[in-house]
């Protein structure tokens, strides 16, 4: 009976793949690739991939693609693939003088071969569709082998070559994040975030994916205050709310006057109730404008967006 696997590739691709033998994790093994084989390295067995791919069939908008294990690598082809690995820089090298010579306004990312060295995928960058056909016939008679382009955004580009992120750890999306969901800037205004984009940007120069891990805890929590900027009967009278502290619990208020004050917030709830003014109504959570740009900042408003990545294919 065939048990399914995840099996991890160069660049965090994790496929899932049906094995009808016995593998182990942390076992290189060979597994059927486009027109031949390529060699991975098993992450997860059994039980754990079962959950691991129910997970990722769930978040994602189509099921990862199942692949058939074909047998345990030997330890001769464990080397010849570290020894193509070892010749990807120089394959990177060459494309990107070629796209000098064709004067083609696209960066090379990352190069890889194919376990059988019947493929040769090259990942770029643009921040247009890019017409590169003769690159391709030039690309295919140097290394004599079938190439194929494929255009990504600048997230899929940190998330295929990694890195560490502003808290010290490797980036998520080339650690565990499987899908790249849009992040908006407002996500940033609920927390209360700084807008510098300095400062709520990733390695890839976009806003930071962990905005969306807390937000909907900012977003339940100011349901329990009154709106900014409401103007409600306390003890004292008609007052403003200035400002909220969700961490802290406490609530800036205003008179006509001008004065300020800070109140905790359970002692302005009672401060309202025997004011007998009206209950404050639970704030709705902020509404996304339809259709938003989610991926861009205002400050760049021609900077292409990068959603899912965007394949240019080519054969030769």
């Amino acid at each position: 009976m065939a048990q399914e696997i995840e099996v991890s590739f160069k660049g965090n691709r994790r496929p899932y793949s049906a094995a009808e033998l016995p593998v182990e994790r942390a076992q290189h093994v060979i597994v059927e690739a486009d027109r031949g084989e390529d060699l991975g390295r098993v992450t997860a067995a059994g039980a754990i991939a079962e959950r691991k791919c129910a997970g990722c069939a769930a978040d994602c908008a189509a099921p990862a693609p199942v692949q058939r294990v074909l047998r345990p690598a030997l330890e001769e082809e464990v080397l010849r693939a570290a020894a193509l690995r070892a010749d990807e820089p120089r394959v990177r090298r060459i494309t990107r003088e070629k796209v000098l010579q064709y004067g083609l306004k696209m960066k090379v990312s990352e190069a890889e071969w194919q376990f059988d060295r019947n493929k040769l995928t090259i990942y770029f960058t643009a921040e247009k569709r890019v017409d590169f056909r003769e690159l391709v016939r030039d690309l295919a008679r140097t290394f004599r082998t079938r190439i194929e382009l494929k255009q990504i955004g600048v997230r899929d580009e940190a998330a295929l070559l990694g890195g560490v992120g502003r808290c010290g750890r490797e980036l998520c999306c080339s650690s565990w994040l499987r899908e790249l969901k849009p992040v908006s800037l407002q996500l940033a205004k609920d927390q209360r975030l700084s807008l510098n984009p300095a400062q709520i940007s990733g390695c890839c120069g976009r806003l930071m994916c962990c905005l969306t891990y807390e937000h909907d805890s900012y977003v339940q929590a100011r349901k329990r205050f009154p709106r900014e900027g409401k103007s409600i009967t306390t003890a004292r009278g008609r007052e403003k709310v200035v400002s909220i502290d969700i961490w802290r619990e406490r609530v800036l208020l205003r008179d006509e006057e001008g004065n300020r004050r800070t109140v905790e917030l359970e002692e302005l709830k009672k401060e309202v109730a025997a004011a007998g003014g009206e209950p404050e109504r639970e704030a709705r959570p902020p509404e996304r404008r339809p259709r938003e740009r989610a991926e861009e900042y205002p400050f760049h408003p021609k900077r292409p967006g990068n959603g899912g990545a965007e394949d240019g294919e080519d054969e030769a």
